[in-house]
């Protein structure tokens, strides 16, 4: 019969390492009768090791800068896509934009909620809403590019715009518009449409 015995090794950093990282000690074949192997295999049981849980910290880290010539506030969708533009206009695949406002409309600052390729760019709520919560948003925009020049909202932006609306008005985040953008400075507001 041959025992493997576990040996416990404290480490010295947790939440780098696993807790308890496990050793084996081999032991030499005996020849032992069924009761005596019984007795050691009970001896050998370890109490259980204790559960650990991950404790998470949030925060908003500043990841970039978009250049303005004055502290901008949203008055209009024109204003915007100006905001946007930066971000937007030189990006060769489709990417949503949330423009994180204050009570008064200025704005706090942008999130790149997503990334997509030629044609889509996959948006969920909590994504839009993640850093509209960590920058105490009163409101947001969202922008979003279409790498083909035409502005025309799919039926994808009309249904995703309508289910972050909905989310925004549970959260008391409100969407005030959601614009898209195309190529030569156009662009199609939802909000301007009717559409939400």
């Amino acid at each position: 019969m041959l025992f493997i015995l576990p040996r416990f090794m404290s480490s010295r950093n947790a939440l780098s390492q696993s807790q308890n990282s496990m050793q084996l000690t081999f032991v030499h074949e005996l020849e032992l009768s069924g009761t005596q192997s019984d007795q050691i295999r009970e001896s050998l049981t370890l109490p259980p090791l204790p559960e650990y849980l991950p404790v998470f910290g949030v925060r908003l880290v500043r990841s970039d800068y978009v250049r303005l010539d004055e502290r901008a506030k949203i008055r209009s969708p024109r204003d915007a896509v100006n905001v946007t533009g930066e971000i937007l206009k030189s990006s060769d695949r489709e990417q949503m934009v949330a423009i994180l406002l204050d009570t008064k409309n200025g704005v706090n600052g942008l999130h790149v909620v997503s990334v997509g390729d030629l044609s889509s760019a996959v948006v969920h709520p909590r994504e839009v809403f993640k850093a509209a919560i960590l920058a105490n948003a009163a409101s947001l925009i969202l922008a979003h590019n279409h790498p083909s020049g035409d502005p025309t909202p799919s039926p994808e932006d009309i249904a995703v715009t309508r289910r972050i609306a909905e989310a925004g008005e549970l959260l008391g985040i409100e969407l005030l518009d959601h614009v898209v953008v195309g190529h030569g400075g156009r662009f199609v507001s939802l909000k301007e449409k009717g559409i939400f």
